[in-house]
């Protein structure tokens, strides 16, 4: 999973960055690539209770690529516009992280001369749908002169989805709120369009606004709720400051700022929530493993996750849930509960289910 961390100049997204990723770039590397990239472990406790529970070789987690994408240019009449190496980066992406800031700062003058989240929020999404709307009409008309010669199904198919979300770009609607149904979204994947990829808002907040936090929050959410963004907040130069601590001293710097929740565990917990997704666990004396499945993954293309040998001669999955294995304490215990079972291979997986595949 690949997150592009996205944002007006000086909007604090390098910083989020940094924090999420624990590493640190002075201002000189910051400017001087069009893009940072880091991946990043997905912490689960978990994981680490099953080692505790059975002293595996090793751990695995489930890990999210972060990438610091270059911010907005201004183009000759001054207004923000995505430059191509933008386009470029932020197209690969699964989700986008975009970081407005909140606060006024005399050293990073906000580049539209006044503090607004609600209009930076509207400006991105605004360059989205014209991104979209831009290469969207362009592949219409190809489209149209294509059917013209050929008369091909499939083009006709194609050209009807597209017209289908031009008509909503228009309307100034992303494309994440659209219906479209699996035939439609199959034709049009391969454009990779902006405004359909799940969008989470982080405002960057400073220590004064930390009290203010969820009213902030609210208000952005409120504003967009038609719009399938999920909001979220953290205090850039704080945390950033956090995440270099080792844990002890992080926790307590979190207890004197009454942050409940670490940035990292924040914004992978909302980035699960936007893409749908869940974990289900393995266990043994080789590795206890997390694996990530999107919401809804049947038993045998979950044992896909692991290798493609399972999904083709799946079974049965042995299942038992995470909290369930920690109520009764092994999975004898389990058994003996009644809690341990056999599923069938559409047997949906639950977030936090460990399972045993069996197989031909």
């Amino acid at each position: 999973m690949q997150i592009g961390i996205v944002g007006l100049p000086f909007s604090g997204k390098t910083t989020l960055f940094q924090t999420l990723t624990q590493t640190y770039l002075d201002s000189a590397a910051a400017h001087k690539q069009d893009a940072h990239v880091a991946m990043v472990k997905v912490p689960d406790e978990r994981v680490d209770k099953l080692g505790e529970m059975f002293n595996p070789k090793k751990l695995v987690y489930t890990s999210i690529e972060f990438v610091d994408v270059v911010g907005l240019k201004r183009d000759d009449r001054n207004s923000a516009q995505f430059t191509n190496t933008f386009l470029a980066k932020v197209k690969t992406n699964d989700a986008l992280l975009h970081v407005v800031k909140t606060f006024d700062d005399p050293m990073y003058p906000h580049s539209e001369g006044s503090i607004d989240p609600v209009r930076d929020v509207a400006i991105l999404e605004a360059e989205f749908i014209l991104a979209d709307m831009a290469m969207a009409e362009s592949r219409i008309d190809k489209l149209k002169k294509q059917i013209q010669k050929t008369q091909d199904d499939r083009d006709k198919a194609e050209l009807a989805a597209l017209e289908k979300c031009y008509k909503a770009l228009e309307e100034e609607r992303p494309l994440r709120t659209l219906d479209i149904s699996p035939q439609e979204e199959f034709l049009i994947r391969g454009f990779q369009m902006l405004s359909q990829k799940p969008l989470m808002v982080v405002l960057n907040l400073s220590e004064a606004q930390l009290g203010e936090r969820e009213r902030m929050i609210e208000e952005i959410r409120t504003k967009y709720a038609a719009s399938g963004i999920h909001v979220d907040a953290f205090a850039g130069k704080i945390e950033m400051e956090m995440a270099q601590l080792e844990d002890e001293e992080s926790e307590m710097f979190m207890q004197e700022y009454g942050i409940q929740e670490s940035a990292l565990n924040r914004i992978i917990g909302s980035a699960y929530k936007t893409l749908g997704l869940i974990s289900f666990l393995t266990f043994g004396e080789d590795e206890c493993r997390a694996w990530t499945i999107e919401a809804g993954t049947n038993a045998q293309n979950a044992a896909g996750e692991i290798h493609t040998d399972l999904m083709n001669r799946f079974i049965r999955a042995e299942v038992v849930h995470f909290d369930d294995l920690m109520k009764h304490g092994s999975i004898q215990a389990c058994k003996d509960e009644g809690v341990w079972r056999l599923e069938g291979k559409e047997y949906t997986v639950k977030d936090g289910d460990l399972m045993t595949i069996r197989h031909g």
